[in-house]
């Protein structure tokens, strides 16, 4: 590998260091019980008691030997070099998931998405100056290719190092994940690795459930919401020999966690006074987050953690509550037009809760809100020249939320996270353009945000007159 790459222009005292060897001592690591397991197996729970897993590299503090700032160079570097398995969330590899050889790293375009200052009008709107990290420009379309390079990439190096003859990914999903488990498990060997997923029927977009279908996965559509569907797919891990692909799979998180990565390199690791804007969901991608920021400050690669500001719509807002009151109660959910984020018992909560409790309790607020605020906080960015979805909606909605109630204040500086493309969710925008949203949404549209095209004759002078256009005058 290094024979191809010409190190002699880089600094002398990182020039070893920019293509990744460092290989650490990563185990799967119950954050309930703290009893350790193996690497070499699919696991998502502990087998001693029931708790969640995390990944824990044991050697982590072997990085520290390495100063911050050397870090800092390293990374910024390192997107120099012209490897494709460096290209994307494994630039960061010995942060990531470095127990994966970059011959084994699955890149498909993944990760290092622009953020782009919010227009100025929608800043005036929201009642303060941000940004807007799109993750919608990733290559299935959402955030959930981070996560699924990192579980793909472990999946072909698993394949190769237990010498698996057969793998059956399966997720539960609301659209994104089944687009993006889909996508990537179909960049493998096909005699060896099968792919499927659960959505709830009649519960995901049509652009949405496209995606898994065109990238050839088996679509089985059930009853309910997708909490009904995780639990299936639950029981199915547990009984069975199949890779969950959900973000219950540590493996999943260890790639999200490349969004924090992201961010400090984007900002120059100057982090003082930053709000991250997240919409909480299935808790998989805020729990990455967090974890991903925690990393940076244990290698003193960021000075300080970033506040945190967790948004969740008042049809599905069980950690809204645990955050008010002390509480967590899982709830049944109402129809949301955030989707993905659509769910009463997310699976990561004991994460958030774990890390808020030891790491972020002066550094995570929260907010929830009605759906028509959702959905109109999605239709005001798009038409101010951005492409959110409703997710990215709800989290455009949750800081203007939060800038009227003073939680987040113009001496802060903001990145809101929009988590997919627009065009998953064109039909909630045609659905409020027509005023056509079931009773149990509770959206009642507002003509102000209301488009629809216009047919005129083919003819200049008609349209012309509809205009309103001024002749030239006569030379």
């Amino acid at each position: 590998m290094t024979e191809k790459i010409n190190l002699e222009k880089f600094p002398l005292e990182i020039r070893d260091k920019l293509i990744p060897d460092y290989i650490g001592d990563v185990v799967y690591e119950c954050i309930g019980c703290g009893n350790e397991f193996d690497i070499n197996q699919f696991l998502y729970i502990c087998p001693k008691c029931r708790s969640l897993l995390r990944l824990n590299d044991r050697n982590f503090n072997s990085l520290k030997s390495i100063k911050g700032k050397t870090w800092q160079e390293i990374f910024d570097y390192r997107k120099m070099l012209n490897l494709e398995s460096l290209k994307g969330i494994f630039l960061f590899k010995e942060m990531l998931f470095p127990t994966i050889p970059l011959e084994d790293v699955v890149y498909l375009g993944e990760g290092h998405t622009p953020i782009v200052r919010a227009n100025p009008d929608l800043q005036r709107i929201v009642g303060i100056d941000f940004s807007v990290k799109n993750d919608g420009l990733n290559p299935s379309a959402s955030f959930k290719d981070r996560g699924m390079a990192s579980a793909i990439s472990y999946i072909n190096y698993s394949i190769k190092r237990r010498d698996l003859k057969e793998v059956l990914g399966i997720c539960a999903s609301t659209g994104d994940t089944s687009a993006a488990a889909a996508l990537y498990l179909s960049y493998l060997d096909k005699k060896i690795v099968k792919s499927v997923v659960l959505l709830p029927k009649g519960k995901v977009t049509p652009q949405q459930l496209s995606q898994p279908l065109g990238s050839g996965a088996t679509v089985i559509e059930v009853p309910g919401v997708f909490d009904d569907c995780m639990k299936l797919v639950e029981e199915l891990a547990e009984e069975y020999q199949v890779c969950l692909l959900n973000s219950k799979n540590p493996v999943r998180i260890m790639g999200q966690k490349s969004y924090a990565y992201e961010i400090a390199q984007q900002l120059d690791y100057n982090l003082k006074d930053l709000v991250i804007v997240v919409p909480v969901g299935n808790a998989g991608n805020v729990t990455a987050i967090m974890e991903g920021f925690l990393d940076l400050h244990r290698l003193e690669i960021v000075p300080e953690l970033p506040l945190i500001l967790a948004v969740q719509s008042n049809h599905a807002n069980p950690v809204f509550n645990w955050h008010q009151t002390g509480e967590y109660t899982p709830m049944k959910v109402r129809p949301s037009v955030a989707q993905a984020a659509m769910i009463g018992d997310p699976v990561s909560f004991p994460k958030v809760k774990k890390l808020v409790n030891e790491h972020y309790q002066d550094f995570f607020m929260s907010v929830d809100l009605d759906e028509k605020d959702i959905m109109e906080g999605m239709l005001e960015a798009n038409c101010h020249g951005h492409v959110v979805c409703t997710q990215g909606g709800e989290s455009i909605a949750g800081l203007k939320k939060a800038v009227s109630m003073g939680m987040v204040n113009k001496n802060h500086k903001v990145i809101v996270d929009s988590t997919s493309h627009q065009l998953k969710f064109s039909n909630f925008q045609d659905m409020y353009f027509k005023d056509e949203f079931p009773e149990e949404y509770e959206i009642k549209s507002e003509q102000r945000f209301i488009n629809k095209p216009v047919h005129l004759g083919a003819s200049s002078r008609e349209i012309a007159d509809y205009l309103n256009l001024k002749k030239k005058c006569s030379p």
